[in-house]
């Protein structure tokens, strides 16, 4: 375990790193900061990879301790998640929301479902004739880890789009809510790789019932805790300090009841941005509550992507795998075309769907660094290291090429 000293030393490195990323992207390049500093990222991991070819192993082999230092899984799902969500869900209008509730509920859930199948299927046929064979179970792992669209880089996205309140939501909110349900499924199908034997039906459906039902049940508790404490006072220090309890203690209870600290942090969230901010605030509360969370959001955003392109130096590789991601990036983009569009035609039926939705939230359907996160939480190996592989050449194409072109895409279809 980390000492103190290495966690600030750590976090130190990190923001330092971040910093001079953003710097060189806002001042040369100009692209959108998260964007911009994955990709500065990922150039100087191969130029510490190239000095390593040409006699500098030293400094390549440093910078790889250095980063391998850094647990991944546990500094992303245990430790910015939950201020990332909680920042995302604090601006989705609750009414707004419960208008796309159907559309988002079925993509969150018969959209996920069915896109770890398909990417399950396609993932092991298409391994086998590459000679890269995958265990079945492995390839349904990468598709429930690959299937969910990443809220981190999708509301970092949506936010400078300027796009309409409606798919605005139906973006946002698919997003915070998929992402629960795919850890459950990832969970639930880990438990199935570890444990086979002791996997039932009725085992499945209680995971289920504990992860998703306990952590919107936990979520809604977490609000209702917010909301007497925030009214019984008013002042914005407090009540700022208050928020940040709700998501670092709340995750960190929701874990210890093995309910699901994402779908609790969201639905709290959601709770703290459309009531407590207006039935349990003041105004200089809520400016202060919304000054706070969107600096913090800007702050892990940066940090977050700056790590993800470091990444790049420590994921292992072999010639064979980088033809079997290139291949997978159209087949899971078409996946997601299908996992969208299934559930939105089964709503279409009894609701009016906004045009060129399903292209919209097909394209726009970013991974990001929760996908890398869950690849880097399976068991150590040559399967895991396949997985990480392919899990990290679709984000990187998810976040460059959708991050990058999502935008004269709505503007076209929207």
């Amino acid at each position: 375990m980390m000492g103190v000293t290495s966690i600030i030393d750590l976090a130190a490195g990190l923001i330092s790193i971040a910093a001079i990323f953003a710097y060189i992207n806002h001042r040369f390049i100009g692209l959108p900061t998260t964007i911009g500093v994955m990709i500065i990222g990922m150039l100087l991991s191969l130029m510490v990879y190239l000095l390593g070819l040409v006699g500098f192993g030293d400094i390549r082999d440093q910078v790889q301790v250095l980063l391998g230092d850094i647990d991944f899984n546990q500094t992303l799902l245990h430790g910015m998640l939950s201020f990332l969500l909680f920042a995302g869900a604090l601006h989705v209008n609750l009414d707004d929301l419960r208008k796309q509730q159907w559309i988002i509920l079925s993509l969150a859930t018969l959209g996920v479902c069915l896109s770890t199948a398909l990417v399950g299927v396609v993932t092991y046929f298409l391994l086998d004739a590459l000679s890269c064979s995958l265990p079945f179970i492995y390839c349904l792992l990468f598709g429930a880890l690959i299937s969910p669209t990443d809220p981190i880089a999708v509301m970092a996205t949506v936010k400078r789009l300027g796009v309409s309140q409606e798919l605005e939501t139906t973006i946002a909110g698919e997003s915070l809510f998929n992402d629960g349900v795919g850890v459950v499924v990832f969970v639930v199908l880990l438990l199935l790789l570890q444990s086979p034997q002791d996997i039932t039906p009725g085992h499945v459906a209680l995971v289920f019932a504990e992860e998703a039902i306990g952590g919107l049940v936990f979520g809604l508790v977490l609000g209702g805790i917010g909301y007497y404490l925030t009214s019984t006072i008013d002042d914005y220090k407090v009540e700022v300090l208050i928020t940040l309890a709700l998501v670092m203690g709340g995750y960190g209870l929701a874990m210890y009841l093995h309910t699901s600290g994402p779908i609790a942090i969201v639905v709290a969230g959601l709770l703290t941005g459309n009531v407590l901010r207006q039935h349990a605030m003041s105004r200089k509360t809520r400016q202060s509550v919304d000054d706070f969370w969107e600096l913090l959001d800007e702050i892990l955003n940066v940090i977050l992507f700056a790590l993800i392109g470091l990444e790049m130096l420590i994921i292992p590789f072999q010639g064979q795998w980088l033809l079997a991601g290139l291949a997978l990036i159209p087949i899971v983009v078409a996946v997601r075309v299908v996992s969208v569009g299934v559930p939105i035609r089964l709503i279409g039926l009894k609701a009016t769907v906004a045009p060129h939705l399903v292209k919209i939230l097909a394209w726009g359907g970013l991974r990001g660094g929760i996908s890398v996160a869950l690849a880097l939480s399976l068991p150590a190996g040559e399967f895991r290291d396949l997985i990480v592989f392919l899990t990290y050449v679709i984000v990187v194409f998810s976040i460059v090429v959708q991050g990058l072109t999502i935008g004269p895409f709505i503007k076209r279809f929207s």
